[in-house]
């Protein structure tokens, strides 16, 4: 019994952690709560459930509201600029996984997301990235289905981008990726600010435990010397290697030999319009292990 309970638990893994990841940003977070959904599915009379999908994305959900609202009064107070932990990947995850996260869990859209309430957020997720129908989401939130509409509604107002975005494929954003590590390295100030879109901007959490730019860099000129100094300073004790990061193409930068930080890359093809650096030791720690399993 025991393990027809996990084994339908499992089935239903990849969306489960779609939704907690989303929610939270944080993949101990969602680790966490999935945690927490089995045990109670565990403890649940499982024969006496319908639908368990439907019953496991509620509990999620709904664990996922509660830690939310934990979270953000944490994230209050978060010395520097706060990132989500990245979801990092150097080989394909399975096809149940890889269907689950190719909806944009991006850096920049999961920031958004720290915009809306966590109501707002978990019927956006569940309307607009999982097609749940409005009358599921009003059984999941405790809500008549006009107020999860309006709360949808809200939700898409309030993460509208304020800057233009690029769907760029893979291909070309690891060319873009190549060119950026050859400057790097090279510590070119010229090519640096070359690859920088005039209005880019750069923003690094090191959760005030290690050294780091502790506010939002803007323009391409200051990031660029950001970069010219770094490559002076390491020289080749820095090396960088490509990643799968929050479902498109990254880079990790090591240092020593060192996990130093997690770099994710927004670009419209030919420039970087915005880096999202993570250098926090406890993210980087959950990607070291996530690389080595």
């Amino acid at each position: 019994m025991q393990n027809n309970s996990l084994n339908e638990f499992n089935l239903h893994r990849g969306r489960l952690y779609g939704i907690a990841y989303r929610m939270l940003s944080s993949k101990a977070d969602a680790e966490d709560v999935l945690q927490e959904a089995y045990i109670r599915w565990h403890a649940t009379d499982v024969a006496q459930i319908l639908n368990a999908q439907a019953w496991l994305v509620t509990v999620t959900t709904r664990l996922s509201i509660d830690r939310l609202r934990l979270l953000q009064r944490e994230r209050e107070t978060y010395s520097g600029p706060w990132l989500p932990e990245p979801l990092v990947w150097s080989e394909p995850v399975t096809p149940e996984w890889a269907a689950e996260l190719a909806s944009d869990v991006s850096m920049a859209f999961l920031l958004l997301l720290e915009r809306l309430t966590p109501e707002e957020r978990a019927a956006l997720l569940l309307h607009d990235i999982f097609d749940v129908e409005y009358v599921a989401i009003s059984d999941m939130l405790g809500k008549t289905q006009s107020a999860c509409r309006q709360l949808v509604h809200r939700a898409r107002e309030r993460v509208s981008l304020p800057r233009a975005r690029f769907k760029v494929d893979h291909e070309l954003h690891r060319n873009v990726l190549e060119r950026f590590v050859q400057a790097a390295n090279s510590g070119n100030l010229a090519d640096l600010r070359a690859l920088m879109a005039s209005d880019a901007l750069l923003m690094a959490d090191g959760g005030g435990k290690v050294v780091s730019v502790n506010r939002i860099l803007y323009g391409a000129d200051r990031i660029a010397r950001l970069y010219h100094v770094a490559a002076r300073q390491f020289g080749s004790a820095c090396r960088y290697q490509f990643a799968m990061i929050n479902g498109i193409p990254g880079l990790l930068r090591y240092v020593e030999d060192g996990l130093d930080a997690t770099i994710s890359i927004d670009t419209n093809g030919q420039q970087l319009t915005a880096i999202y650096t993570v250098r926090h030791p406890d993210k980087l720690q959950n990607v070291a292990r996530a690389l080595l399993s």
